[in-house]
Parts: structure tokens; C-alpha cells; sequence
């Protein structure tokens, strides 16, 4: 049977090329849609036709490719594509936004809101400060990561998913680099432990698919992206996956989400970070172990299907290859540069897990897959030739009295 083509908006990260692989796989053409040639989703053999993203706003040429393509559903990976999804119609024409609603992203959006919401149902969360903390280290963060990152570039500052204040005053300190932005971060208590991510499709107010993982390592190593997950059984934290959904029932969310918590093990505590309304960092480990939620998102909208997804497997890795090769070069070489000091690193745990990584059949990597090795050999082809440019670029040599400083590439794939 010939299935009815998809959309799916960003296939430049390991996200999109796992949407892609899973719809791929059950013979959905995929049509991918990137911002340049170099999108690793461009270089899949399931990518059924590669499009540059359109320049503009996405009504000015989305609803013409949707028609042109006939696709019946388009799906989206960034949250700046969802937000401006979400200011449009549902549908364009015969092809369907599967994409949250405004009034429901805003919500996760808004980590304010999403923990407040969450203390009213019992969840425990961190404490936000309004005045001067009474405890130490605390963990700043945006509230809505996406408005402020505008802010932050016009004036020239790095954006932090979390950033560490160890005393007054460094915390003063990092609130007065901010004052000029005219908003600050929210300044929470720390919290213990490493991620534990709880994630759901939600189908018409009920969970049809639902994963779990824990992670192993994150980039930056005191916490950041994960860059080495593993599965964990789907009966294990059944009390805080109840919560978890009671969660996403008050929100009226529809689709996949991430439920974030920091889990303290000597404590079994959960506290939660954020949600993330939208297919998240890992899910290449999810496609890797059974849980394929792009795919759930297709059947269940455009197919219609209601049989149950099959059960996923408990007990697999995924590794993000070049963040996690960062880690280890910084918590091997670099580790003042590690900020929170808590953190209790095994370097050489971590070595190990990094080494068996590549011989471990239950470890996954994020890019490369046995089946379709292509966006692998196109990432490291573009590292290469960024790589050429910025040496080209580069000075011929130390100006006096200075010593050359050797220079990393920094995308991570």
C-alpha cells in the first residue's frame, strides 16, 4: 500500500534524521527540509526528496511546498518552527499540522508556569529565589529560553541552558551582566542527582506510546545535552509517570512530549527540570530501543491507526559521539572548567563506557545506523571542510610574543 507523503521541517539535526528514519522504515516518503545541502537528513536514503528552507516566514512558502509535494501531514523539530506553527491554521489545505497549539506550548514554554502548575499538583520542584538565596550553589535559568535568546545575541552574550552561581557574589555578578537585557533568569536551588526523562505521544487526552531513560553523561558534564543515555524499563518509576501524565492532562497536551526530572538515587527523589513539548535531544535512543514516536505521530493522525505501539526495549545506549568525546577531553584535561561542585565524575568509568561504546552491540549512536550510513559520511564530510575554511581563515601565524591557540570544531553530531 502507498502511504501518504509527509513534511518534516529541520532534518539538519540528529532529531529530524531519527523522525525520518522511523517514518522511512515504513515506507512513508519523506520529504525533508533543511536550512542548507550540509543537513544531515538531506544525505538519508529515506529522505524521499531533499527542499531548502524557504526565506520569509513559514506561511509565505510552507502551504506552496505542501501543496506541491501532496503531502497529507507535516511535522516539525525546533521550537522557534513550532512557536511559529502554532500562530497558524491547522492545516494547509489537504496537509495537516501536527504541531501543539499555541495555547499549550506556551505553557511549556514558560518554565515559570510549567513549575507552578506542577507544585499545585504535587510535584516536587526547585525553589525560585526572589531575594538573596539561602542556600548554595544555585542553578540560573530562563524562564522562556526562545524570547530571550534574541536578547542575549543583540548584546553579545552566550546563551546558558544552566549556569552556576556558587556565592553572592558570583551570583550578583551574572544578574548584573544581564540587567541590560531588561528581563533576568530565574534563580532556582540546586538539585541533586542525574536526568531522568519520562516521555509520552499523547493521542486525544491518552498515552498511546511512552519511554524512559536516564542519562549517563551530559554536555557539558555538569549538566547540558545528553550525550550518553540508556533505557529503562517502562514499569520503573510507575508513581512519577502517574504524576508525569497528571501533569500533561492539566496542560491539555497533544503529541510527544519530555517530562524532565533531576533523580537523586541516594534520596529517590524526583524534583522536575521542564518539559520539552516537542520530539527531544535523545529520541535517537528511543528509535534505537523500539519507542518510535514519529512514526506513533503519523499512524495515529494520518493512518488513523489504534492498535497499540509494541513494547520497547530496556537496557540500550545511545551515544551524541562528539559532545561525548568532549566531555572526556574535559574531564580528563580541563576539569576546573567543570562548574558545579557536587559533581562526582569517574573519569576512568568514563573512559571505559566511551571505549566499549564502539564494540557494546546494545549502544547506539545518535547519527550513524548500519542501514543508512549516509548522514554519517555527510557530517564528517562538512566537520572537514569547516574545518578547511577556518584554517584558511586563520592568521598565518602568532602575532609577537603570543603562542597559537589550536582551534575545535564545534558542531556536534
Amino acid at each position: 500500500m502507498s502511504l501518504p507523503p509527509v513534511l518534516l521541517l529541520g532534518v539538519d539535526t540528529p532529531i529530524g534524521l531519527s523522525v525520518m528514519r522511523e517514518l522511512g522504515r515504513q515506507g512513508v516518503p519523506v520529504h525533508g527540509i533543511g536550512r542548507t545541502v550540509d543537513a544531515i537528513g538531506a544525505a538519508s536514503h529515506y529522505c524521499t526528496r531533499f527542499h531548502l528552507r524557504g526565506t520569509g516566514p513559514l506561511a509565505d512558502w510552507l502551504p506552496d511546498l505542501a501543496r506541491r509535494t501532496g503531502a497529507a501531514a507535516l511535522m516539525a523539530i525546533s521550537e522557534g518552527d513550532l512557536i511559529a506553527l502554532a500562530a497558524l491554521p491547522d492545516r494547509f489545505g489537504d496537509c495537516r499540522i501536527l504541531t501543539p497549539r499555541a495555547g499549550p506550548l506556551g505553557m511549556v514554554l514558560d518554565k515559570d508556569k510549567t513549575l507552578a502548575l506542577a507544585r499545585s499538583l504535587g510535584i516536587a520542584t526547585p525553589v525560585n529565589f526572589t531575594g538573596m538565596p539561602d542556600r548554595w550553589p544555585v542553578v540560573l535559568k530562563w524562564a522562556d529560553p526562545m524570547a530571550v535568546q534574541p536578547r542575549l545575541e543583540a548584546a553579545g552574550l552566550p546563551f546558558h541552558k544552566a549556569e552556576f552561581a556558587q556565592d553572592a557574589q558570583e551570583l550578583s555578578a551574572a544578574l548584573a551582566r544581564y540587567a541590560p537585557l531588561g528581563m533576568q533568569p530565574l534563580v532556582q536551588s540546586y538539585a541533586a542527582g542525574h536526568g531522568v526523562g519520562q516521555m509520552f505521544y499523547r493521542h486525544k487526552g491518552e498515552t498511546t506510546l511512552y519511554f524512559q531513560h536516564e542519562r549517563l553523561h551530559e554536555w557539558p558534564p555538569e549538566g547540558g545535552v545528553s550525550t550518553l543515555c540508556q533505557s529503562l524499563p517502562a514499569e520503573a518509576h510507575a508513581s512519577q509517570r502517574a504524576l508525569s501524565e497528571k501533569l500533561l492532562d492539566a496542560i491539555g497536551w497533544e503529541g510527544p512530549a519530555m517530562v524532565e526530572y533531576r533523580f537523586d538515587p541516594a534520596t529517590a527523589d524526583f524534583v522536575l527540570m521542564e518539559i520539552n513539548g516537542r520530539f527531544w535531544g535523545s529520541l535517537p535512543l528511543a528509535t534505537a530501543a523500539g519507542a518510535a514516536f514519529g512514526w506513533e505521530q503519523y499512524r495515529r493522525n494520518v493512518l488513523a491507526q489504534s492498535d497499540p505501539a509494541p513494547a520497547y526495549r530496556a537496557g540500550i545506549k545511545a551515544r551524541y559521539m562528539i559532545p561525548e568525546t568532549r566531555r572526556l577531553v574535559r574531564i580528563f584535561a580541563q576539569r576546573s572548567a567543570i562548574r558545579d561542585p557536587r559533581a562526582s565524575i569517574d573519569r576512568w568509568k568514563s573512559l571505559a563506557l566511551w571505549l566499549a561504546g564502539f564494540v557494546d552491540p546494545k549502544t547506539y549512536h545518535y547519527v550513524l545506523t548500519r542501514d543508512d550510513p549516509g548522514p554519517f559520511f555527510a557530517d564528517v564530510r562538512a566537520i572537514v571542510r569547516k574545518a578547511l575554511r577556518r584554517g584558511k581563515a586563520a592568521p598565518a601565524g602568532p602575532a609577537p610574543g603570543q603562542s597559537a591557540q589550536s582551534k575545535r570544531h564545534n558542531k556536534a553530531g
